[in-house]
C-alpha cells in the first residue's frame, strides 16, 4: 500500500465487501453479524442506522434489521463517546465496562451545570427499575413522566442526561420501537446474563474488531472512535499488533487485518453508494480528509451530519428523502457534473433503497453546488 488511493480501496472493500469478523472474506449472514464485524455501527440517526446496516447486508429490508432488535441480536445503547451505537447483544455489557467510564468521568462538569447530584441519580435508577420491572417498556416521553414523578426534574436537558448516563451504567438499553417511538427497557431484563470479560481482553477485542472492521486506519483513528483513553487505546493496539499488517502512508501509520488484507485489495465494492447520516465510513475515523474534501457542504453544524453521495469511496454530493405511504423520492445535490455512467448508478442505488424500504423510489438530481 504505497499512495493515499488504496487506502480508500481498503476500506471500501471492507464497508461494502463481504467479510466476518476476523476480516476474512465472507459475507455476513445477519445484522448481528454486520454489527459485530465493526465492533459498533453508530446509531445517533435510528433510521439511518437501519440503513447502514442495510448496505453492508443485500438483500435484507428495514422491516428485518427492525426484526434484529425485537429479538434482542442487536441492541442500541451509549457504549463509546458518549454516542448512541448498534452493539451486538453478546457484546453489550463487556464494552459498556470497558468504554463508559471514562466518558462518564468527562460528563461530570456537564452534570454539574445541570444541577444532577448523586441523590438525583438514586431517585432515578429506583424509579426506572420499578417502573419497567416484569418485561414493561416505556417511551422517552414515559420514561421522563416516571422520573418527574419521583422529584427528578427533566427540563432542558436533564431528563436526556439521566437516561444516558444510566445507561451508560448498564441499568437501561433501547428496547424495540412502540409506533415510531423509541422505548428504553431494563438490560438485565432485555438480554440474558453473559459471562464478565477481563479487562485486558476486552480492550485487545475491541482493538482487533475496530481495526478488522475499520482497517486501513490510524491508531489516533482509534483513539477517536473508541473514546478510549490515548494510553489504553495505544494498550488495545499493543495487544493486537501482531495480528495486524501495518503500511505507512504519507507520514501516518495505517493498521488492517492480516487476514482480511488480500480480500479487501480484490473485493470490487460498487463505484456509488447513499450513505446515510453518520456512516461508518465517515465517523469511523478521526482523519476522513481522503474519503471528504467538502466538510461544510456535509457538517450541518452542531453536530449533524448530511447523508452522503459516495462515488469510488470519495463523498461527491448529500442527499434527502422524502416518504410517503407507498414510495420514497430522493432528492440529491452532487458536488460536481455527473456523467452517464454515474447517473446510471444512481439509479441502480436508488432502486437499491426502495426495495430495503419497501417503497417505490425515484430520484431528482440537483444543480451541483
Amino acid at each position: 500500500m504505497t499512495r493515499r488511493f488504496d487506502v480508500v480501496r481498503q476500506r471500501l472493500g471492507r464497508h461494502f465487501g463481504h467479510r466476518g469478523s476476523d476480516g476474512a472474506p465472507r459475507a455476513p449472514e445477519t445484522p448481528s453479524d454486520v454489527v459485530q464485524s465493526f465492533g459498533a455501527l453508530q446509531a445517533q440517526d435510528y433510521l439511518g442506522a437501519l440503513w447502514a446496516i442495510g448496505l453492508r447486508l443485500p438483500g435484507l429490508r428495514e422491516q428485518d434489521i427492525e426484526r434484529a432488535i425485537e429479538q434482542k441480536a442487536i441492541v442500541r445503547t451509549w457504549p463509546m463517546r458518549g454516542t448512541l451505537h448498534f452493539v451486538a447483544a453478546a457484546d453489550v455489557r463487556w464494552m459498556l465496562a470497558l468504554l463508559t467510564p471514562a466518558v462518564v468521568a468527562r460528563s461530570a462538569r456537564r452534570l454539574a451545570e445541570l444541577h444532577l447530584d448523586d441523590g438525583d441519580f438514586r431517585r432515578s435508577r429506583k424509579a426506572i427499575v420499578r417502573a419497567l420491572q416484569g418485561g414493561r417498556q416505556r417511551t422517552r416521553r414515559g420514561m421522563y413522566e416516571v422520573l418527574e414523578a419521583a422529584k427528578v426534574s427533566t427540563a432542558g436537558q436533564r431528563g436526556i442526561d439521566v437516561l444516558w448516563r444510566l445507561a451508560q451504567e448498564g441499568l437501561i438499553c433501547f428496547g424495540a420501537r412502540e409506533g415510531k417511538q423509541p422505548t428504553f427497557v431494563l438490560l438485565d431484563e432485555w438480554l440474558p446474563p453473559a459471562p464478565p470479560v477481563a479487562p485486558d481482553e476486552a480492550l485487545a477485542a475491541v482493538a482487533q474488531r475496530y481495526f478488522s472492521g475499520h482497517g486501513p486506519a490510524t491508531l489516533d483513528d482509534f483513539t477517536w472512535w473508541s473514546g478510549l483513553p490515548a494510553g489504553k487505546a495505544r494498550e488495545g493496539l499493543e495487544a493486537v499488533k501482531t495480528r495486524l499488517e501495518r503500511e505507512v502512508v504519507g507520514g501516518s501509520t495505517y493498521w488492517f487485518s492480516e487476514r482480511g488484507s488480500g480480500a479487501a485489495r480484490s473485493l470490487k465494492a460498487p463505484r456509488i453508494h447513499l450513505l446515510p447520516a453518520f456512516d461508518e465510513y465517515l465517523v469511523g475515523y478521526r482523519d476522513r480528509a481522503a474519503v471528504l474534501t467538502a466538510v461544510r457542504e456535509v457538517n450541518r453544524g452542531g453536530g449533524m451530519l448530511a447523508p452522503t453521495l459516495l462515488i469510488d469511496g470519495s463523498v461527491a454530493g448529500t442527499w434527502r428523502r422524502d416518504l410517503s405511504t407507498r414510495a420514497v423520492a430522493v432528492a440529491l445535490t452532487p458536488f460536481v457534473k455527473l456523467n452517464a455512467s454515474d447517473s446510471k448508478g444512481l439509479r441502480r442505488v436508488a432502486d437499491e433503497y426502495g426495495e430495503f424500504l419497501g417503497r417505490a423510489a425515484s430520484i431528482t438530481v440537483h444543480a451541483p453546488r
